[in-house]
Parts: C-alpha cells; sequence; structure tokens
C-alpha cells in the first residue's frame, strides 16, 4: 500500500494550476519506481523517503516548479542544480524527462539508499562574519538592543550573514528598516533569521 501524505494532497492543491500536473505525474512516477516510498514534508515542500533515507523532493513556486534526488550526483552523475532540482525549472510536463527514464532514475536512487549510500559533502573553509550594516551597530545599547547584539555576536558566522544579506538586500530603505526592525526584535527572542522554517 502506498504512503501518502494528506500534507502533500494539501501542499498539490495550494499549488499553481500549472504547477498541479506536473507534481501529481511526479508523485505518481515516484510511487509506481519505488512501491515502499514514504512521503513527509521538510523545508516546507514534500520529501519521499526510502529505507529511512531521503530520495527526493519536489517544489512549487510561482512560476515553476523544481524535482531532484537527494544522491543527485550519484543517481544523475550531474552537478548541475537549477532551480532547486537536476531539471532545471519546471514548467509543463514536458520538461521533465520520459516516463520510462525518470522510473529508472528513482529505481536508481532507491537502490543507492538500499545500498547504503551517503550524500557525499565536500570540505569547504568557513568564511568569516560577515560585516554588520552600520544602521544596526550603530543603535544604542538600550536593553532591547543589548539582547539583540548579544544574541547575534554568539552565533556562527552562517546565522550572522543570513540577516546581514537579508537587510542589506532591501531594495528600499523603508524595506531596510522594516527588516532591521525585525531583526532586533527577532535577535532580542534569540531566533535565528529562518527560525519559522528550523521544526520542518
Amino acid at each position: 500500500m502506498a504512503s501518502h501524505d494528506p500534507r502533500t494532497d494539501a501542499y498539490i492543491a495550494k499549488a499553481a494550476p500549472f504547477a498541479q500536473p506536473i507534481l501529481e505525474h511526479l508523485r505518481a512516477v515516484i510511487h509506481e519506481a519505488c512501491p515502499e516510498v514514504e512521503e513527509g514534508i521538510k523545508w516546507s515542500m514534500p520529501f519521499f523517503s526510502y529505507r529511512g533515507a531521503l530520495l527526493c523532493n519536489m517544489a512549487a513556486f510561482k512560476q515553476h516548479c523544481s524535482f531532484g534526488f537527494w544522491l543527485h550526483q550519484e543517481v544523475t552523475g550531474e552537478t548541475r542544480e537549477d532551480g532547486m532540482g537536476q531539471f532545471g525549472k519546471l514548467t509543463t510536463l514536458k520538461d521533465l524527462p520520459a516516463k520510462k527514464a525518470l522510473v529508472a532514475l528513482v529505481r536508481k536512487a532507491a537502490a543507492l539508499n538500499e545500498a547504503g549510500v551517503k550524500q557525499k559533502r565536500t570540505a569547504t573553509a568557513p568564511q568569516p562574519a560577515p560585516a554588520m550594516p552600520e544602521d544596526f551597530a550603530a543603535l544604542p545599547a538600550q536593553r532591547a538592543h543589548g539582547a539583540a547584539r548579544k544574541t547575534y555576536d554568539g552565533f556562527p558566522p552562517s546565522a550572522q550573514r543570513e540577516y546581514v544579506e537579508w537587510i542589506t538586500e532591501a531594495k528600499t530603505d523603508a524595506t531596510r528598516q522594516k527588516r532591521l526592525a525585525t531583526t532586533l526584535a527577532w535577535l532580542a527572542e534569540g531566533k535565528r533569521r529562518n527560525w519559522k522554517y528550523e521544526s520542518c
């Protein structure tokens, strides 16, 4: 019996009309190729697991969908990823490989999970902490701002960078000020920039 998660049903139902047939097709192919696959939601998108390990995932955005394998390099032999997947930005079913080829790829991914293959991670040199935006650094050391600064200083460089990039990428001063205020509030509560997604 196929494991269909009602959260995946809801995700597909909420997707844009162009995306629904793509997501339904991918879901059907995955279940056909790997009947014991289990569905779930991770990082706010549908994921498929097999033998206790991630197999593949799909996602819908405003203008495209994406699909990719967890062990993408081992499955497809390619390192290319465009739009969070190995098949580029999907806007119609024609953007996907033929069903037979897709089934073969899912089966290959399942075989890798059966063999216990893990995702290869390349060691990268840690990046230094980002420069703090001047308007954030210049805030007075009031109680609320002090708590925010203490949290910020305690974060690793990657977590600091998420906030810095979010603030500095604002296109208008009004947006920047709003993001700065939100940053201060979240930091005062000890939250990382993407805290909403940490429990997914």
